[in-house]
Parts: structure tokens; sequence; C-alpha cells
């Protein structure tokens, strides 16, 4: 069974097509620009090199019938036909209060998405673009529906509750949703197996730190807090995000140089986090390089961003009242062991104990590690995240009727010998790129990797 992932958001669209049966990813890509001048796509399929192609995507519906064609090109696709497609699963960045749990798409589904497309108004209308879109262009297959909110219905009222006036609750749905569920779902079950306790028994705190940045409080394998809140803008510094700030602050700038509320949305959207502090950077890797070379901004961002993660781990370590491992998931939580290790710094204290040298060899998207001092109670892990396997998975058993909210739903990362075959083909290349990796792998790698040139 042949499935196809689609995560639209207002100017890209991202896809996988993944064989079931085989368990193998046959092409993955983005459109970008979409809606916007100079669109491309980039179109990989294992074993090739990526093909890059300039085509003008003025909406959603456009750049999905180009995903299907590259898909079915027959020097560059991965399929004959769009028959062998027989399922979609479309991520939908806010469910609000209406889903717990992922769905197939009907018309009604659409209809509640479109009421509360207010909630995440940067992200809803595209998702719901791009689900209608590709069921125009592939009407006789079903479409499933993953909710990143969905994760989080778990947390209690008094986790998700503002102190604000309750009929905006009641009337305007204003309370703390969270996001990154897929992530924070797969790395939640990833964890568990490595400390070998079911997921109900286990207590994580786990940091999503990429670009957009959230971490989640998980007691007793549910999710019972997390940073982000109404929309991703509250919690951690990010890449261009603000995160937490007085909310004073935005009706101070307004009077005090006159700007509009659209104008400070997107700056606090933007051109805020690292992008603001440094007026410079976004990536960290070049922020870390430009604090070496004595750039007291650049400094200055790396440490309050790992000093706001410390602060949240400190927070949801008394939330939880023990945990069981601390895990760093995403772009930066994978590869980025400065914001790590000086978000990890003091914490011994609390039996979180970091081993630095640990810490500095984790640098691979491919394998799991344990960067946690040999006498650390708590574990440390750095799990990369596979947000398009949750997707991958959960549409299947829709469509088979065997799906049920996580947990009660098993799911195949969950099983102490699975192993990412993609990844498997990368991690000896990481091994000989990264002197003394193998020694902090957790889950170690098949002896079987098969070459995959797509290593990066």
């Amino acid at each position: 069974m042949i499935i196809l992932t689609l995560n639209c958001g207002s100017s890209s669209v991202k896809y996988q097509l993944y064989d079931w049966n085989q368990r193998d990813v046959l092409a993955n890509g983005v459109v970008e620009r979409v809606t916007q001048t100079g669109s491309r796509i980039l179109h990989k399929v294992p074993g090739r090199d990526e093909l890059e192609i300039d085509h003008e995507c003025p909406d959603h519906t456009e750049a999905i019938q180009l995903i299907m064609d590259t898909l079915l090109s027959p020097d560059h696709g991965a399929i004959s036909s769009m028959d062998e497609v027989k399922a979609v699963g479309h991520r939908v960045v806010h469910g609000g209060e209406k889903f717990k749990k992922s769905v197939i798409v009907d018309d009604g589904v659409i209809e509640t998405f479109r009421e509360i497309q207010n909630l995440a108004p940067l992200h809803n209308p595209a998702n719901i673009q791009g689900i209608t879109a590709a069921r125009t262009v592939l009407p006789e297959v079903p479409h499933c529906a993953i909710m990143d909110t969905a994760w989080h219905q778990t947390m209690p009222a008094h986790a998700y509750t503002y102190a604000v006036p309750y009929s905006w609750y009641r009337n305007s749905g204003v309370r703390r949703y969270g996001f990154h569920g897929t992530s924070f779902l797969y790395t939640a079950k990833r964890a568990s197996v490595l400390l070998g306790k079911k997921p109900e028994e286990t207590n994580l705190i786990i940091a999503h730190i990429g670009n957009g940045a959230s971490i989640c409080a998980v007691k007793n394998g549910v999710s019972v807090d997390t940073s982000m809140g109404l929309t991703p803008l509250e919690g951690l510094v990010m890449g261009t995000r603000s995160g937490d700030i007085d909310p004073a602050i935005p009706f101070y700038m307004m009077n005090q140089e006159g700007i509009s509320p659209d104008e400070l949305e997107r700056t606090l959207n933007k051109k805020s986090g690292v992008l603001g502090i440094t007026e410079e950077f976004v990536d960290r890797r070049d922020i870390e390089i430009a604090a070496s070379e004595g750039n007291a901004q650049a400094q200055l961002a790396v440490d309050v961003e790992s000093y706001r993660i410390r602060k949240y781990i400190g927070a949801y370590a008394a939330a939880i009242g023990g945990v069981d491992a601390v895990v760093f998931t995403a772009g930066v939580g994978e590869r980025g062991p400065t914001i790590r290790g000086k978000a990890l710094e003091g914490l011994g204290f609390m039996g979180i104990k970091v081993d630095p040298e640990k810490n500095e060899l984790s640098k691979t998207k491919n394998a799991e590690t344990d960067i946690s001092a040999d006498d650390s109670p708590v574990r440390i892990f750095v799990i990369p995240t596979d947000e398009e396997l949750v997707m991958t998975e959960d549409t299947y058993a829709l469509v088979n009727g065997t799906y049920d909210i996580h947990t009660s739903f098993a799911y195949s990362f969950q099983a102490p010998d699975y192993i990412n075959a993609e990844r498997n083909g990368c991690v000896d290349k990481d091994f000989s790129k990264f002197s003394g990796l193998d020694r902090i792998v957790v889950s170690p790698p098949s002896t079987t990797a098969v070459d995959n040139p797509e290593c990066d």
C-alpha cells in the first residue's frame, strides 16, 4: 500500500511517498514559494540525484498537481500511476478542542477546520487549501488529517487555562493548545523503548528545538503541559518568534513607535527570536560562529535561548514530580550541542547530569544517542524525530479501521527491535564523520546497513 503525506504551509508544500508493505520511502521533497513568484520543486528519490524544477505555483492546487506530475515522471518519478496511491495523510496545525486524534476527512471535517481557522490564521487556511486541492486531484482515495494539537488534548484544565476573562475561553476558545504534537508523540514512544518502560509508566521532558521550538511535559505517557499556547508564538525563544514576553510590550510599542497591530504581529512572528537579538542571523550554526568571533549579540542570543530552555526544564520537572529522561529533538535539538549543553548546565542538583564529551559527539539525525553522564539518575537522550512516519501510520490505520487514540494504539516504532531503514543506511557514514559517535548510540543499527547516497 502506497501512502502520500502532505504538509501544506502558507508558501510551501512538503511531501513524502511511502510504500507501507516494504517500509520504504519512495520519494520526498518540497514545493517552495507557493503563491509567490519563483516557485520550484525539490524532489528526491533514493539512489538518485536531487531534482530541482522551476515551476510557477500561484496556488496550492497547482503545487499539488506539480507534485503528482513529478511523482509520475518517466525520468524522475517513483510510481507509474496515481492509482497506486491508496491514501493521503495531511498535517493540520490546529484542531482546536474538536479533535483528540487523527480523523478521516469528509466535508464536515473541512467545515470544522474552517470554523476554527481563526485560531491559527497563519497555518490552518493553507492546510485547508492543501486538503481541498489534494481531494480535487485525488478524489477517489481517503484523505486523513493528523493534527499537531491532538497530542496535547490530555492537558488538565489548570495547565491550559489562561487567567483572562473566562468568557474568552467559553466564547472564543482562548486557551493553551500546544503544537509539534506528532514530533512529541514519536519521541515519547521512542524514549519509553530506550528506557525499557511502558509509555504509561514514563515521565519525560521533551524539547523540540528548531526554527520553531517548544517543550512538553509528559507524565505517565501523555502530555500534561507544553510551552506553546493559543498559537505557536508563546514559550521558548525561536528562530524568528519571540516566545514569552510581557503582554504589555505590544501596547507599549504601538504607542511608543506607532506600530500597527498587523506590523506588530509580523515583528513578533518573523523578526524576533534569535534573529531579533542578533539582528542578522537565524541559523544557530551562524550564530555560534559569530559568537566565537566575538559578536556580543550572537553570544547573547545563545545565552538567552538556552536559559529559556533551562527554565522550562526546571518548571516541568516540578510539574510532573519526577523525570525519567530529558529528550532533545528537531534540527537544533538533534545537532546543536552548544544549545543543549548550555540548557543543561547546573541541573545536576535535579539529577540531570550531561556528559560534555558525549554531548559534543551527538550531531546526527540518523541515530538515537544517550548524552547523560554515567552517574546521572535522569537519562538525557537525543532522538531524531519522524513526524512523517506518525502521519503515515495514522493514515494507514485510519483507512484500515485499526486506529485509536495513542494511549490505546501501538505504533511500529514502539517495538524494541524497530529500525528506521532509511536512517540506518546513513549511520555508518556518520560514524566515520563523527569519531566516537558509535559509543553513545543507544539503539545500535542493523549490521546490514544499505548504502544511501542521500546521507548528509
